[in-house]
């Protein structure tokens, strides 16, 4: 059996992967012994996995194959973030970035869930590019295992935090990005808290409804970016599908069925989203359950035209959501020098 032909034994499930061995004439303990290499010790091949007998290793290497992501290079910024360039088995290649925050002892993933995107926002370098494919959940552990090592090794900590904010859309690749999610907090695993984990999309109200039934822990951000549905549809197409009365609705639902927390990205952009009449139109959509509302400094992406909001303005549209009691945080670019900032995701290079 070539290469190709083969599974990458990443995408089986607990219960296929005991069938396997139930198939073979293997104990079951097999199972939990193969689970703990692939996803807990991050094995990159069969004859890491030294508690096995030299002949199922064999065995396992003639039916399966391990497809790592392979980390093709890093940049490091100014400011200390790092952007890795990751080359997939396919010969696709993604990006994921480290956000270190030493003074809180912060250090962020934001991970990649797709090759490209297909959903075209018109600000976002990512948007610029089609989508490719989906990422199984062991293609976005490898982006952890291998950022984790990076942070241990620059900054001495591991990881404290992921966030789904990379190339792609997480919930068009739904079923992978809950299984990673499900892999980074087992506690026989990586055990990290649901809290530490936040999902960014840009807005499918049915998925988001089915993200309250599934009853996930982890929080939840809207790439918001405008308050009214003109402008909204200007900059994103998927809002012509998920309009805000239907977004509001599933995030409502959301919130009653979970109790976690929302928040939402709004990138701002002078004159075209900073007026004090969107500050206000933002409020109105803050009123039915707890928001915070992330500022966002836009970054410059080669072929478009926004600009970011002048410090003058974009201080004055967050004090008037302030005075509102609105919970409200600016947050600043980190990473833009390497292209490694929000919406800059693009493989340039």
């Amino acid at each position: 059996m070539s290469e190709k032909e083969k599974t990458d034994i990443r995408t089986l499930s607990r219960d296929q992967l005991s069938d396997y061995f139930n198939s073979i004439g293997e104990p079951s303990f097999r199972r939990k012994q193969v689970w703990k290499w692939l996803w807990v010790d991050h094995a990159k091949s069969f004859d890491d996995m030294t508690n096995l007998s030299k002949d199922l290793r064999t065995q396992l290497s003639e039916e399966f194959v391990i497809n790592k992501a392979v980390l093709e290079k890093s940049q490091k910024s100014q400011d200390g973030t790092l952007k890795s360039v990751f080359r997939l088995h396919d010969g696709a290649m993604i990006e994921a970035v480290l956000i270190p925050v030493e003074k809180s002892n912060r250090f962020t993933l934001c991970v990649s869930c797709q090759v490209g995107c297909s959903l075209a926002c018109s600000f976002c370098a990512t948007g610029k590019m089609k989508r490719v494919r989906n990422l199984h959940a062991g293609e976005i552990l490898d982006q952890f295992f291998e950022v984790n090592q990076q942070s241990l090794e620059e900054y001495g900590h591991p990881l404290t935090n992921v966030v789904y904010m990379g190339m792609g859309e997480p919930l068009l690749n739904y079923r992978e990005v809950l299984s990673s999610i499900d892999h980074i907090t087992m506690p026989e695993g990586i055990n990290m808290a649901a809290r530490r984990i936040t999902v960014s999309t840009a807005g499918i109200s049915k998925m988001i409804k089915k993200l309250a039934d599934d009853e996930v822990r982890f929080n939840l951000a809207l790439s918001l970016h405008a308050a009214n549905d003109k402008k909204r549809n200007e900059i994103m197409a998927i809002n012509e599908q998920n309009d805000l009365s239907s977004l509001m609705e599933s995030l409502r639902y959301f919130y009653q069925k979970t109790g976690t927390k929302i928040s939402y990205e709004y990138i701002a952009f002078q004159h075209f989203n900073d007026h004090p009449e969107d500050a206000r139109e933002l409020i109105e959509l803050c009123r039915d359950f707890p928001v915070v509302v992330n500022i966002i400094e836009y970054n410059p992406v080669e072929g478009i035209d926004f600009i970011k909001s002048d410090e003058d303005r974009l201080d004055k549209f967050a004090s008037i959501l302030a005075n509102n009691g609105i919970r409200v945080t600016v947050r600043r670019s980190r990473g833009k020098d390497i292209d490694a900032a929000c919406g800059q995701l693009a493989n340039k290079n």
